[in-house]
């Protein structure tokens, strides 16, 4: 199992690799991230300006959901003069389990006064023109739901770039294929980037990007957000830790020994009869879910998989999220909008007037959305350590996609915006 405290791997480093993931743990000590935690009250950037408290709203009961997760994820390399936050809430009726709206996603961000002027470097970033038509080559997950390509046709999207000792961030982004290049002809603009060394840091810090700009923010009549007697429970809160995600490298392939095998002349096993048990053993797994649990069983205590335009660690595949997220036939030919980030990975979004299932494009802005994180099951252990019963929790991941622009509102003001969700729920029969 790879090792989750750091300080107790001086030994052999060479037993373990690491990936773009980073991933989170519930702490009850104090981090150097003063803001993330999981659980608790949440802590909006400005307490003199909450959100409208119908965002944390269930959709099915209309009650007040108490947070889930509270995360610092400003991108100052990605997003300069962007403090933006995540929030996620989840209903606690029974009731409403499994249905449409229990679980949500704000994002917060303010954006500086200075962003446009300060910064002593200039990036160049590319922003998508209109949509059009393009043909995608060699359908993987990457392409066909996140608008990337991949020279080596894996189709496997949970182990993400594995890499060595190496800082999987120092490289370069790799570049858009040309179809997608000239079907989109994107301009370059010109964006300024500013340091924040005064904030804390945070797990979006560690991701080296680059940024389009925020569009213009609509306006709504936000419903007053509740004083701190009439909100629900909270979860017990905690402190976030972090590390990049560390594997156990495979075992090099064994040789098989020839062997001396008892033969029942009277019930003969052959070839044909053994194809016939390794049929039946893998129709009887569910090779979605064991990459899934192999994966997490590896660092078991993780609350947290965040990699921003990465890609999720499916529970499921058969579900409606695994049928959304994962590569088939539906998704061979979806629209898909190039980004600018390590993988360039867009969420596919319908476009108005299409047919199909698609994840919704931000609703303020109309940019695709993009992979930032999930929770894992680990999460539903930590926050429900104290509750009695087995009427918990029953989802298996909570995957949340955001503004790929990080669209926000004008200089100094705080923008809500809430982003998309995606539940796999917990199937019979699965632990």
């Amino acid at each position: 199992m790879a090792p989750y405290d750091s300080d107790s791997s001086d030994g052999d480093t060479e037993d373990y690799t690491t990936t773009a993931t980073l991933l989170g743990y519930a702490s009850t000590d104090p981090t150097d991230d003063s803001i993330s935690q999981l659980g608790g009250r949440p802590a909006w950037i400005d307490p003199a300006q909450p959100p409208s408290a119908a965002l944390a709203r269930c959709k099915t009961c209309n009650d007040l959901m108490p947070l889930l997760l509270q995360l610092y994820s400003s991108l100052p390399e990605y997003f300069p003069g962007h403090e933006r936050r995540l929030h996620v809430f989840g209903c606690r009726r029974r009731t409403c389990r499994r249905k449409e709206g229990s679980v949500r996603a704000v994002r917060s961000v303010r954006i500086s006064a200075g962003a446009q002027a300060a910064g002593t470097r200039k990036a160049q970033v590319h922003v998508p023109a209109a949509q059009a038509p393009v043909s995608i080559p060699s359908r993987t997950l990457g392409n066909s739901i996140f608008g990337a390509t991949s020279s080596s046709g894996n189709l496997n999207p949970f182990s993400g770039p594995v890499l060595g000792n190496s800082n999987p961030f120092s490289s370069p982004s790799p570049a858009l294929p040309s179809t997608i290049q000239s079907a989109f002809t994107p301009s370059i603009v010109e964006a300024p980037t500013e340091s924040f060394s005064n904030l804390p840091t945070t797990f979006a810090e560690k991701l080296r990007l680059s940024s389009p700009p925020a569009p213009a923010e609509p306006s709504s009549t936000p419903e007053p957000w509740p004083s701190e007697t009439e909100l629900p429970s909270p979860y017990p809160s905690y402190y976030l830790d972090s590390d990049y995600e560390a594997l156990d490298k495979p075992d090099p392939v064994a040789v098989s020994q020839p062997s001396i095998m008892d033969v029942d002349e009277a019930n003969p096993v052959g070839p044909s009869s053994a194809k016939e048990d390794a049929d039946t053993y893998e129709s009887t797994i569910d090779k979605t879910f064991q990459r899934f649990a192999d994966r997490l069983a590896q660092n078991p205590l993780q609350i947290l998989r965040y990699e921003f335009r990465g890609s999720p660690l499916l529970y499921s595949k058969v579900d409606p999220v695994g049928k959304l997220l994962a590569p088939d036939d539906h998704h061979s030919s979806s629209q898909a909008l190039p980004g600018s980030g390590r993988n360039g990975q867009y969420l596919t979004t319908q476009k108005a007037g299409g047919s199909g299932i698609r994840v919704p494009a931000c609703g303020r802005c109309g940019t695709g959305r993009v992979f930032e994180l999930q929770l894992t099951p680990q999460a539903i252990a930590e926050l429900e350590v104290d509750e009695i019963g087995l009427e918990g929790m029953e989802w298996g991941s909570v995957v949340v996609g955001v503004c790929g622009a990080d669209c926000g509102g004008e200089p100094g003001n705080i923008v809500y915006a809430e982003e998309w969700v995606g539940v796999q729920w917990e199937e019979m029969g699965k632990p």
